[in-house]
């Protein structure tokens, strides 16, 4: 019998390395030093509201919020009476500014190919699949399901959710036909959004029929966009299927961003876990500077 002491799970979680970075890396960053890091966490440990009031007021407002926070244990309220719009804070106000034609998106998929998207044209096929998303009625607070590889669709299909205010669920493009039935029924998707299939260590992971198989018991889904990634022919459902290059073909490529109220949920996290375990959650709007830009020099976060 092995005598080999085994570290507890507190053991695991002492780290006191410090990895250094060059003073070039640090010049671009929000954060430069620890000392800075600590002065911030001070100043929201001591004033959380002063802190994230200040922090959001580096965001764009299409309404200032009336108060930071509205706190009635166990029941909370951020920047209660504020309207905003990820989608907005994400790409219009780059594109009003000199980050316009900088990169937004580099993405190479597995086959090599190779797709670069400015902040401009993201704009633009946000706003033209928001659109779409319109054009088959789904309107602020009407949930969608996206389920697909990572190509730069998934990012354009969540702005484009986030635009127009209807939360979306992510699901993750490897579960099973089961595993969608159970999250588009949580979420109570009306629309799933999905591609005929994706790439993964050389071989094709076919998604399109998972989500053939799944809607069949998920009588809330009522339309399906799917995105030509491999070009593997798939049975298309009159009514219910559309191509996604047809009906972005047409679309209008003008898409104002909704204002949303800061509580207003971005999208929904289900956990995998056993269905009967399973709880959702709300995200609101109100987000980090951080989190939805780069540092003044334009360099990428």
């Amino acid at each position: 019998m092995s005598t080999t002491s085994q570290p507890n799970i507190d053991s695991t979680l002492n780290e006191n390395r410090v990895f250094e970075c060059s003073d070039e890396f640090r010049s671009h960053a929000h954060i430069r030093s620890m000392e800075q890091y600590e002065r911030l966490y001070k100043e929201a440990e001591t004033d959380p509201e002063k802190f994230w009031g200040g922090i959001a007021s580096q965001l764009h407002w299409f309404k200032p919020w009336d108060q930071v926070l509205d706190w009635n244990c166990p029941w909370s309220k951020w920047f209660s009476g504020g309207q905003i719009n990820l989608s907005y804070n994400c790409l219009d106000r780059h594109v009003a500014s000199h980050r316009r034609n900088k990169a937004a998106i580099i993405w190479e998929g597995e086959p090599g190919e190779v797709v670069t998207l400015t902040y401009q044209q993201l704009l633009i096929e946000v706003c033209k699949f928001a659109n779409v998303l319109k054009s088959l009625g789904i309107q602020k607070g009407d949930r969608i399901a996206i389920y697909m590889g990572m190509s730069p669709a998934l990012p354009i299909a969540m702005l484009a959710c986030a635009r127009i205010g209807a939360p979306h669920t992510v699901i993750f493009g490897g579960f099973s036909a089961n595993a969608l039935v159970d999250r588009i029924t949580d979420s109570q998707a009306s629309l799933v959004i999905t591609q005929d299939g994706s790439y993964r260590r050389g071989a094709e992971v076919k998604l399109k029929p998972a989500v053939d198989e799944a809607v069949l018991s998920c009588p809330s889904v009522k339309n399906v966009v799917v995105y030509q990634r491999t070009g593997t022919p798939q049975t298309m459902f009159g009514g219910r299927d559309h191509w996604w290059h047809e009906l972005m073909a047409t679309a209008s490529d003008e898409c104002p961003a909704e204002p949303l109220d800061a509580e207003h949920p971005l999208y929904l996290y289900i956990p995998p876990a056993p269905p009967a375990s399973q709880k959702e959650s709300c995200t609101p709007r109100a987000a980090t500077r951080w989190a939805l830009t780069s540092p003044p020099n334009g360099s990428s976060t």
